[in-house]
């Protein structure tokens, strides 16, 4: 195996301690890095991303987890950074389980845990170059797919390879014009894909919770829940595509919330104004299916999630 060559790719490091952010930097320059920034606070973490997106950042959760995890998802989903991408190592001191559910969550590629060697940096570095796992979009997450091998095949969530200027520097050795060009390109392709499938499952999903809030009785917290979930997909499809050419999408959208607005005047019109404007939504980013395979889908899927419901509940 060729040596990996780690002296042209950009780092960067959160850590609001100042001698833990000179340690990892110190252990990346052991490796080779030789252009590694850090920063100190969260805030200047997203700033320095959205100012130039580097090949790897590694964030310490210790103190404001929650909030890492959640600005790592925004950076997933495409908000905050030309390249929602990247390699991203959290790194944290202490093991919880609460912890690594946030981080597995927030579409992180790795969790390392302090103190750690120079040696384990390198080798998970290393893995996330010659081994990364490849990317899944759902409703609420972007980032690695790791769903075991064999629910892959049952699951509609497509995987995709991201791209990964760190391997294209560290291993393939490219130039930083070249590196520049080919990202230029897949960063096109990813991104395409990231909003095209991000439009079909957010469409898709606000039809789920309207079908769910059919048979909820009002004023229960469920279902402002999932009136406020609804509304919010509905606002994300809408800015999603605002440079695009769904000329209806917007209409729609307006509906959507016009009808969630009227649900405490008349519950019985508006309910059938926002199931009418979330299936004329749902058939513009699905235009493949049929009306009747639409509603089968949407009606299948909800079976499933009332059934989960009606389980854990007897439990």
């Amino acid at each position: 195996m060729a040596r990996l060559a780690y002296d042209s790719v950009e780092a960067l490091v959160y850590d609001p301690v100042s001698a833990n952010r000179t340690a990892t930097r110190a252990a990346l320059y052991a490796l080779g890095f030789r252009h590694t920034d850090g920063v100190a606070t969260l805030e200047a973490c997203m700033e320095a991303l959205q100012k130039r997106a580097p090949d790897i950042v590694l964030c310490e959760a210790q103190g404001a987890g929650e909030e890492l995890c959640a600005a790592i998802q925004e950076l997933r989903q495409g908000g905050g950074c030309d390249n929602p991408f990247i390699v991203v190592i959290v790194t944290a001191w202490e093991k919880s389980t609460g912890l690594i559910n946030r981080v597995v969550n927030s579409g992180a590629d790795d969790l390392l845990l302090r103190p750690f060697s120079t040696a384990l940096l390198g080798s998970r570095i290393e893995a996330h170059i010659e081994r990364r796992k490849g990317f899944v979009i759902t409703t609420d997450y972007v980032g690695p797919d790791r769903r075991l091998a064999q629910t892959r095949a049952s699951n509609s969530a497509d995987n995709f390879e991201p791209p990964n200027s760190l391997k294209m520097k560290a291993k393939d050795k490219m130039s930083a014009e070249a590196v520049s060009k080919r990202l230029d390109v897949d960063l096109k392709t990813a991104r395409e894909k990231l909003h095209a499938e991000k439009l079909r499952r957010d469409s898709f999903q606000i039809c789920i919770l309207w079908r769910l809030m059919q048979e909820q009785r009002p004023g229960l917290p469920a279902v402002q829940v999932d009136l406020e979930r609804l509304v919010s997909l509905a606002h994300s499809v809408q800015r999603r595509c605002q440079d695009g050419d769904h000329g209806a999408v917007a209409e729609w959208c307006e509906s959507i919330r016009a009808a969630t607005a009227g649900l405490e005047q008349d519950r019985n019109a508006a309910m059938h104004l926002l199931g009418h404007a979330a299936l004329e939504l749902h058939a513009i980013f699905h235009p493949e299916q049929s009306t009747a395979d639409r509603i089968a889908e949407i009606d299948a899927t909800v079976a499933i999630i009332r059934a989960r419901s009606q389980t854990a509940i007897a439990s």
